[in-house]
């Protein structure tokens, strides 16, 4: 099969890989979509040791089942294997579960091919009225929809609810599409790039601008770099929920003392549960995260050049969904 391999920094190369085969107790899928995360960008860049060269990336991924029982079967993958067994798992936590795997990490290689292997408990179904990019969406779309899950069920319940998210791509956008969806009305991105910013206007109906004003009773940081950790803790309203969701730097911009006074609930978040997903997924497919026709599509064969742009800030839509057939 052909793939987008990530062979060093700032290199991927499309090439022949060998076959996915899956074990007896997974399917294969044909990818038909896969979105570039941010966590690939980190990976590219070389920021991220969970991930080395040479690897497959890419991990937000729909498709089709090939061969077996379920052949023909069109799904989304949540691509965050459990072991269903530990403590975590059996309370629901399975993204916490301490022998987790996700798709694009050893031992796993990623979706940035045209075909992976998953285990059935893994996949849902996709309506057949629901196009495999929009369901592609899955994946971000449930972190972001566990993040906004928490940092709701955190915050007191005497508090408004006005929310400010740092970051406009696919996790910050996604970020206000869930809290929207959860009955938060007035919410701002912070978004400094003026494309970015101006599609988010013009292309997504939010409410957008180049910084991060204060007072804010929920706040998600989508992007995770010390000056957006450091926004995140001016902008927390005393009593308020930071809700920290990017991966960008690993320390630094935390004002500890403000969150220790005023009483600031600040909460670490990582991927999502299955029932996050499925949550996610239902809300994709009954159209309450809206029509979510804001992602590019370019052919998997133009991957690395959609990297180079990405990095570039070059692209003005929140996400790009690569496809391995087109």
């Amino acid at each position: 099969m052909r793939a987008l391999v990530y062979d060093g920094v700032e290199q991927l190369g499309y090439r022949d890989v060998p076959d996915a085969e899956p074990p007896q107790d997974e399917l294969l899928i044909r990818v038909e979509a896969v979105g570039i995360c941010g966590s690939d960008m980190h990976a590219y860049l070389g920021h991220d040791a969970r991930r080395p060269a040479p690897l497959i990336l890419g991990h937000e991924a729909a498709g089709i089942v090939t061969g077996g029982a379920k052949d023909g079967l069109r799904v989304t993958v949540n691509p965050l294997v459990t072991c269903m067994a530990c403590d975590a798992c059996r309370a629901g936590r399975e993204n916490i579960c301490e022998s987790r795997q996700i798709i694009s990490m050893p031992p796993r290689e990623g979706a940035f091919a045209q075909f992976i292997s998953m285990p059935e408990r893994n996949l849902v179904p996709v309506p057949d009225a629901v196009p495999l990019e929009k369901a592609a969406l899955a994946e971000p779309l449930a972190v972001s929809w566990h993040a906004a899950r928490l940092a709701i069920e955190a915050l007191h319940p005497s508090m408004d609810r006005k929310a400010l998210v740092i970051g406009g791509g696919a996790i910050g956008l996604a970020a206000a599409l869930a809290l929207r969806a959860m009955g938060v009305e007035d919410i701002t991105i912070a978004e400094p790039n003026p494309n970015r910013r101006a599609f988010l206007i013009e292309h997504c109906n939010q409410n957008a601008v180049e910084q991060a004003g204060e007072a804010y009773e929920v706040v998600v940081d989508a992007v995770g770099y010390v000056s957006t950790r450091a926004a995140a803790s001016a902008a927390a309203k005393a009593g308020g929920v930071i809700v920290h969701v990017g991966l960008g730097e690993d320390t630094g911009g935390l004002d500890v003392r403000r969150i220790t006074l005023q009483e600031i609930t600040f909460i670490g978040t990582y991927t999502y549960t299955a029932k996050d997903f499925r949550d996610t997924t239902a809300a994709i497919f009954d159209g309450r995260l809206g029509a979510l026709d804001w992602a590019e599509q370019r052919p998997l064969t133009e991957g690395f050049q959609a990297f180079k742009d990405l990095r570039a800030g070059a692209v003005s839509s929140p996400k790009i969904i690569l496809k391995p057939w087109a």
